[in-house]
């Protein structure tokens, strides 16, 4: 008995018996090629690690310009966070004659304060509110509703 072996096959045969092996390769499919009109884009960094070599690419071409979705409001600034006596608000309101409320919530979400309810232009703006003396020092969160838009920023007073 005799025992062949091929590339990618196993055989065995008796003397008398003749058996030719061949090579079975693996059909290896192609990949059509598409054609477009497509800027190639160059890496923005690549960093080489422990596990291997990565690579990141930008999927927005440079001079692409992205426009968001008009903001009805936008917390540029609060401070000076941790506050004492004054708290500072610098907001963006994207609508004219927004109705736009601040209050301060505790971390279970009871309305400790409402330090305005009014309604705000278009623009950047300012506003300063005096800390009432009845908010114990502690962490807080300044909620800004303008409109259908609310958001929520975390502050301690001191």
């Amino acid at each position: 008995m005799v025992l062949l072996c091929g590339v990618n096959s196993w055989a065995q045969q008796a003397d008398s018996i003749r058996i030719s092996l061949k090579n079975r390769t693996k059909k290896v499919s192609r990949i059509p090629e598409i054609k477009a009109n497509i800027t190639p884009y160059k890496p923005l960094y690549m960093t080489v690690g422990g596990s291997g070599m990565f690579n990141t690419y930008s999927t927005t071409p440079k001079n692409t310009t992205v426009v968001a979705k008009d903001k009805l409001l936008t917390i540029v600034k609060i401070y000076p966070n941790p506050v004492e006596d004054q708290l500072n608000i610098i907001l963006s309101i994207g609508k004219d004659g927004t109705q736009t409320t601040i209050k301060i919530i505790d971390l279970l979400g009871n309305e400790v304060a409402t330090l305005s309810n009014e309604r705000l232009n278009a623009g950047e703006q300012t506003k300063s509110f005096v800390i009432p003396n009845r908010i114990n020092p502690g962490i807080y969160f300044l909620r800004v509703i303008a409109g259908s838009e609310s958001q929520v920023k975390r502050i301690s007073v001191l």
